[in-house]
């Protein structure tokens, strides 16, 4: 099964407008002047997700001083966004894209099969985005453990 769409580098990264964890609105086009490791994630509070989450919490310092603000999109209601932010102590935003259109933009709503059955969900993906919005790094189906380490490992390449 493919994307719908898949994006490639040097393109410009899709705008998007959600709510974050505490209710405020967060759009893509506040970060310009910033690096952001935006990253899809499929489902609060489950164990892949809190991988992917706490290993991002956990070199946050680290991304931050290579200028990357980090944001996380799944399509989590605000109050479930929020219930995870706090139970882990996580660091950054939490967006709630709850009508996909941020993850269809990026290409991440997607089919998928589970025991023969079809059904739509996301497909955990990770997005370096530059600090006029260019896309600089692409990461499909990344594994929770690897999203931090393969920006890291981007941004110290690129330095």
């Amino acid at each position: 099964m493919s994307n719908i769409i898949q994006l490639e580098t040097n393109q410009p990264a899709p705008e998007f407008s959600l709510l974050d964890q505490d209710g405020n609105e967060v759009t893509l086009e506040q970060f310009r002047g910033h690096k952001v490791l935006l990253y899809f994630y499929p489902k609060a509070n489950t164990p892949g997700c809190t991988i992917q989450a706490c290993s991002l919490r956990d070199h946050w310092n680290e991304l931050k001083e290579l200028g990357v603000t980090v944001l996380g999109v799944s399509p989590d209601a605000v109050s479930k966004q929020k219930n995870f932010s706090d139970k882990y102590s996580l660091n950054f935003p939490l967006l709630a894209d709850t009508e996909k259109r941020a993850a269809e933009a990026y290409g991440v709503w997607d089919k998928k099969s589970l025991f023969g059955k079809l059904s739509f969900g996301i497909t955990r993906s990770a997005f370096l985005i530059d600090e006029e919005g260019k896309l600089i790094g692409i990461w499909y189906k990344v594994k929770p453990s690897e999203t931090a380490s393969n920006a890291l490992a981007l941004l110290k390449q690129q330095a």
